[in-house]
C-alpha cells in the first residue's frame, strides 16, 4: 500500500468525527451515526484507492449505511480491504459519555477477516504482555501473567471490560483476585487500543463484544506491537451455521494472522468525544479540532495528529436539522 494512504484515511476519520460531534449528547445516536456515515463516504469517494468494505454496519439493502461490499474510493490506485465503524459508541455519543471513536482500518485485499456480525470472545494485551495470554486460560493466570511481563504487583493491573450483565462472572474474578477494573459502557476498540499505552492506565481487556469490532481492534494491535485474541460466539444455530458457510472453525481461538494477515495494514481513529487516549472534537463557531491516531504496521509508526478546521470551507461538516 502507499504510505500516503495513511494521512489519507485521518481525512476520512476526522470527517466523521466532526460530522457526528454535533450530535453529542442529544440523545439522537442514529442521526450521530448517519452523519459520520455520509461524511465518510463523501471523502473516501476522492481517496486513491480501490477498497472494499470486508467490515460494515449492515448488508446492501441498508443504505446509507457501509454496507459489506461496498466499493469505496476513487477507483485507482492499490486494492484494499476496508474494514470501518463510522461512530464506534453511538449510545456513548447520544449520552455525551466517554470514549466514542470515529475507526477504520485497510490492509491489503484479502487480508482481513470478513467476520461475521455476531459475538466475539476477546483478550487484548500491549507490547510489553505479548505471548502471555491465553483467552482458553483462567482469568487469575492471565492477570498473574500480564503483572509478571509489566513489573507490577496484580493489585496494580487494571483491566478494562464492558459493563454487561454476561460479564458479571469475569468481574468477580478479577476482583478476586486483587486487580482493579476499569468499566466501560461501549466501545471495546478503544478499549484494546488503551492496553498499548501506559498513560491510558489499562493492562488488558477481557470480555464478550462485536466480531467486526475485534477485526478492527487488532489491525491496531498489530500496528503497536500488541497482541489480541477472539473466539466466535455464535448464539444460536442459524448464526453457527453462518459461520461453517464463511468457512470459519467456530470453536477455534482466532489469533492475530488469523484477523488481519500480512505486515502491512492501517489504523485511525479520531476522537468524538474525550476518551483516556483521543480528545474528542472541540467545536469553536467556525472551527472545529480533532485529535487522531493513525498507525502503519509495516513501518510501526505511530502518529497523534491534531487537526483545525475551517467549518464554513467544509460545508458537508454542518448539521444538517
Amino acid at each position: 500500500m502507499e504510505r500516503s494512504l495513511s494521512m489519507e484515511l485521518v481525512r476520512i476519520t476526522e470527517a466523521a468525527a466532526i460530522a457526528s460531534s454535533k450530535w453529542m449528547g442529544r440523545g439522537l445516536k442514529n442521526e450521530a451515526d448517519d452523519a459520520a456515515t455520509e461524511a465518510m463516504r463523501t471523502v473516501f469517494d476522492t481517496i486513491p484507492m480501490r477498497g472494499t468494505v470486508v467490515i460494515g454496519e449492515g448488508e446492501m439493502d441498508e443504505a446509507p449505511m457501509l454496507y459489506i461490499g461496498e466499493k469505496l474510493g476513487s477507483g485507482d490506485g492499490p486494492e484494499v480491504d476496508v474494514a470501518v465503524d463510522p461512530v464506534e459508541g453511538t449510545n456513548i455519543v447520544a449520552a455525551g459519555g466517554w470514549n466514542a471513536i470515529a475507526v477504520l482500518a485497510i490492509a491489503d485485499r484479502g487480508n482481513l477477516l470478513n467476520a461475521p456480525d455476531m459475538y466475539m470472545d476477546k483478550i487484548a494485551v500491549g507490547p510489553e504482555a505479548v505471548g502471555t495470554i491465553d483467552i482458553n486460560a483462567p482469568v487469575i493466570d492471565n492477570l498473574r501473567a500480564v503483572a509478571k511481563a509489566k513489573n507490577k504487583d496484580i493489585e496494580d493491573v487494571v483491566a478494562t471490560i464492558i459493563d454487561r450483565p454476561r460479564h458479571a462472572q469475569i468481574i468477580k474474578e478479577i476482583r478476586e483476585a486483587g486487580a482493579r477494573i476499569k468499566l466501560i459502557t461501549d466501545g471495546d476498540i478503544a478499549g484494546a487500543i488503551n492496553t498499548a499505552f501506559d498513560q491510558t492506565g489499562v493492562d488488558i481487556l477481557f470480555g464478550i463484544g462485536g466480531a467486526p469490532e475485534g477485526v478492527i481492534s487488532a489491525v491496531g494491535l498489530k500496528c503497536l506491537g500488541g497482541e489480541f485474541q477472539g473466539k466466535l460466539m455464535p448464539q444460536d444455530e442459524e448464526e453457527r451455521q453462518r459461520c461453517l458457510d464463511m468457512g470459519l472453525e467456530v470453536d477455534k481461538v482466532l489469533m492475530m494472522d488469523d484477523l488481519v494477515k500480512g505486515d502491512d495494514a492501517i489504523f485511525a481513529a479520531t476522537g468524538i468525544t474525550d476518551g483516556e487516549l483521543l480528545r474528542g472534537v472541540q467545536l469553536k463557531g467556525a472551527f472545529a479540532e480533532s485529535h487522531t491516531l493513525v498507525m502503519r504496521a509495516k513501518s510501526g509508526t505511530v502518529r497523534f495528529v491534531e487537526g483545525r478546521h475551517s467549518l464554513k470551507k467544509k460545508p458537508d461538516l454542518v448539521m444538517k436539522d
